[in-house]
Formats: C-alpha cells, sequence, structure tokens
C-alpha cells in the first residue's frame, strides 16, 4: 500500500469537500468513504455527514460508509447521530435503511457491531450506537438465509 498516495488522495478529497457546489462535497463523501481507515480522513468524513448546506450530501456520505459495512463506517454514523439535528438525523436513517433492509446477515452483522461500540471510550460513539442499533432493530430485512 503506498501511504503517500492515499495519503495525497484524502488530501485532496478533503479540499472537494470545501466546496461551495454540493455535488463536488458529494463526490468527496463517497471519495473519502474509501479512506476511512485513515485518521486524515474522519473528520471531513463527520463533517460531510453533517453537511449545514445540503442534506444530499448527508445522505450519500451516510450511505457510502455504511456501504464498507465495518466498525469504522458505523462509527462515523453513530458519531453523526449522536449530534445530528432532526433533519440530519432523518436523512442518516434513510441511509441506513436503504443500506440494511435487503440482507438480514448484513443488519444483523451491523447490529452486533454496535453492540460492541456500545463499550467504546468515546461517549459520542457509544451513545450514536445506542441509537444505530435502536434503528437496525427496527428493519425487516426482506432477504433471510434459508
Amino acid at each position: 500500500m503506498d501511504r503517500d498516495r492515499r495519503y495525497e488522495a484524502v488530501v485532496a478529497l478533503r479540499e472537494l469537500g470545501r466546496s461551495h457546489d454540493y455535488r463536488d462535497r458529494a463526490d468527496a463523501g463517497r471519495g473519502l468513504a474509501g479512506f476511512a481507515e485513515m485518521q486524515e480522513a474522519l473528520r471531513p468524513l463527520l463533517e460531510l455527514v453533517l453537511d449545514p448546506g445540503d442534506t444530499f450530501v448527508t445522505r450519500v456520505t451516510a450511505e457510502a460508509v455504511l456501504r464498507r459495512k465495518d466498525r469504522i463506517g458505523l462509527a462515523v454514523v453513530a458519531s453523526a447521530l449522536a449530534v445530528a439535528d432532526s433533519n440530519h438525523s432523518d436523512w442518516i436513517q434513510t441511509a441506513i435503511l436503504d443500506m440494511f433492509s435487503i440482507f438480514s446477515e448484513d443488519r444483523d452483522n451491523a447490529m452486533q457491531l454496535c453492540e460492541e461500540m456500545l463499550r467504546d471510550t468515546d461517549d459520542r460513539v457509544a451513545f450514536g450506537a445506542r441509537q444505530l442499533h435502536e434503528i437496525l432493530a427496527q428493519i425487516d430485512p426482506v432477504l433471510r438465509p434459508v
């Protein structure tokens, strides 16, 4: 893995995330989701999930980090949920429903990760993980294993 090039990509995407155009910010959110394991990407991702200018950015960024289906993506969303206003929270919930309403295995795995995050030392992550777990528990996925 080329750490320098990955860092440069994150720097470029962070800059794009500061654009006045919501489409640029949405693209930055989608791109940064692929680098969420890098510390340099976490704050910009959280800012884009809570984008003050356009909830389209909120939804696509939340969806992109959730698509990772890992603890890092769920922690970004949990952190955002912990401080989101009702409007942003609604769009984050829409992204959660879109990502976890199909396969029960995906929803169940996410719920298990949330249970682990309830013990996170970061209070914001733990609080948001509780909210995320409650949202996931209300989802009745379409497809279940045979």
